[in-house]
């Protein structure tokens, strides 16, 4: 009997370990009013009139949406899948990489003027913001990150086979990041953004590890 309840404890275990990323272990930061978790999806009322944005042709910073999280250090592969019931212009939901209030990405579906966007804002000190018109509206769609020494390459994918690169941006390498979903609603009275399927997927070290094949023994 000890033999067996040892077998199923060891199984557990590794039934735990093999999960990965579980979403109730991360973190808010701005926490919105209503949010909930169930499975592997997070669905989330996002905060009205929020947003993130530093300086750059609006001439105003704001810090203020709802963001949830994990931190990590080094290089990795990051995915989720965002869907959200955009209502008015700007409302956004997707992925964040940041470090701190002057240095992050944002990337996902941004909606503007009754159209929906790929989107992403780099900021580092100011903002900028590029996006790619979509030409209809899309159920859902798949974020995929890679970080690689001082980069961050963004990829979108509307099936998560297919991923095409929208924006290669720069960010300053050896320092932990804070990852995860976010949604912003600067203009209306907030909208519902469900994110699902998020996974973080560590990368060795690339500087590391071209030494050690320049220095096997």
């Amino acid at each position: 009997m000890n033999a067996k309840y040892l077998f199923l404890s060891l199984a557990m275990m590794t039934g735990v370990s093999s999960m990965g990323q579980t979403l109730d272990k991360m973190n808010w930061f701005n926490e919105p009013a209503k949010w909930k978790i169930h499975g592997n999806r997070l669905t989330m009322e996002v905060t009205p009139k929020s947003d993130y944005w530093r300086i750059s042709h609006y001439g105003f910073t704001v810090d203020d949406a709802p963001f949830y999280y994990s931190e990590y250090g080094g290089e990795f592969e990051a995915k989720v899948r965002i869907a959200g019931d955009y209502k008015v212009r700007f409302d956004q939901a997707g992925m964040m990489i940041r470090i701190d209030h002057e240095n992050y990405i944002k990337t996902g579906i941004e909606f503007v003027d009754g159209k929906y966007n790929l989107s992403t804002v780099v900021t580092h000190h100011t903002s900028d913001w590029s996006v790619i018109a979509l030409d209809r509206p899309v159920e859902a769609i798949w974020i995929k990150a890679v970080r690689r020494l001082d980069a961050i390459e963004i990829f979108y994918s509307f099936d998560d086979k297919d991923y095409r690169l929208m924006r290669n941006a720069w960010m300053e390498s050896n320092r932990p990041v804070k990852i995860g979903m976010f949604a912003a609603c600067p203009d209306g009275d907030g909208f519902e953004a469900t994110f699902s399927d998020f996974v973080v997927t560590h990368l060795p070290d690339k500087v590391r590890t071209d030494w050690l094949k320049k220095n096997a023994e």
